[in-house]
């Protein structure tokens, strides 16, 4: 294609925009709105899962072993732990540093358990690591078969809660984002539909004069083009200013280290690279959908 007829083709399509102003303003703002929901279930998403995997991987479990084990009873159980499909890596916790643990944790309430250093009551264990989350409640089960494991504590309930609510927390947000994305792609393509129908003449004394398909398809093509990425431009705005003061009010506010966003800077970066990209795409489908529906040449 040549360079002129590529300008042509641009300038055509700003012509149709500027053209159907109530409908491409109608088109834009229904982008903008879709697009602004889009991004804040985005963040959230991404966010979700940033907790959460910061919380599935420092899931571990840990095995307690009979108090009847010696040394050598421990090697073996060791041994027998490594050999687990699954495991990653395999620590062992005498009871005196398990007791420890346990008043550091406490604080200043841990002062009730000190007596106990005399005549510990605790287990010695061994603190598993599994190559990944999924895999800790099938070694867990694997390692309560092993003699001389007293009992095993992985949180059972919670993790098994938690995975399950990862996975439907994105499996909703990915329906929802699909239908918000359709929904603009509807609009746009009826934009597009008004345009053809206005210029229906204009199109069919083109093709007497022997203009190609493409041809008329292209300035189409760019006003969906230009529908999404101006629809595009407050979602990006908004969200990476609301995003940024959000971040910086709220993680002096949480204490507990699973409990943090995702840092500014790469990340608004990354949402607004997506709505830019979302944008694009939506309007030049949605053109391309309604030109090739409604467009018969």
């Amino acid at each position: 294609m040549r360079i002129s007829t590529l300008g042509r083709h641009f300038r055509e399509s700003f012509k149709n925009i500027a053209r159907n102003g109530w409908m491409t303003f109608a088109s834009i703002s229904a982008v903008t709105v879709t697009l602004l929901l889009v991004g804040v279930f985005l963040v959230i998403m991404m966010n979700l899962n940033h907790i959460a995997d910061n919380v599935q991987n420092d899931v571990e479990i840990k095995a307690f072993l009979d108090n009847a084990a010696d040394d050598a009873d421990r090697v073996s159980v060791e041994k027998d732990l490594k050999k687990i499909s699954g495991v990653d890596t395999v620590v062992f916790s005498p009871r005196d540093k398990e007791l420890d643990n346990l008043i550091d944790d406490l604080g200043d309430n841990g002062d009730v358990f000190k007596p106990f250093e005399q005549d510990n009551p605790l287990r010695d264990a061994y603190i598993i690591k599994t190559k990944t989350p999924e895999d800790v409640v099938k070694v867990a089960k694997k390692i309560e078969k092993i003699e001389l494991v007293q009992s095993v504590n992985y949180g059972q309930g919670f993790v098994e809660n938690l995975f399950s609510f990862v996975d439907i927390a994105r499996n909703i947000g990915l329906v929802l984002i699909a239908g918000l994305l359709f929904t603009a792609m509807f609009l746009i393509s009826n934009t597009i539909k008004i345009t053809i129908v206005a210029r229906s003449k204009e199109i069919e004394i083109m093709r007497l004069v022997g203009a190609t398909n493409s041809f008329i398809r292209w300035p189409f093509f760019l006003e969906g083009l230009w529908l999404g990425v101006f629809g595009s431009i407050v979602p990006i705005a908004l969200i990476s200013i609301f995003y940024s003061q959000l971040y910086t009010w709220a993680m002096p506010q949480f204490t507990i280290k699973y409990l943090e966003m995702l840092p500014t800077g790469t990340f608004i970066l990354q949402v607004s690279t997506v709505l830019l990209l979302l944008g694009a795409i939506i309007g030049m489908w949605g053109s391309l959908m309604s030109v090739r529906k409604f467009l018969k040449v």
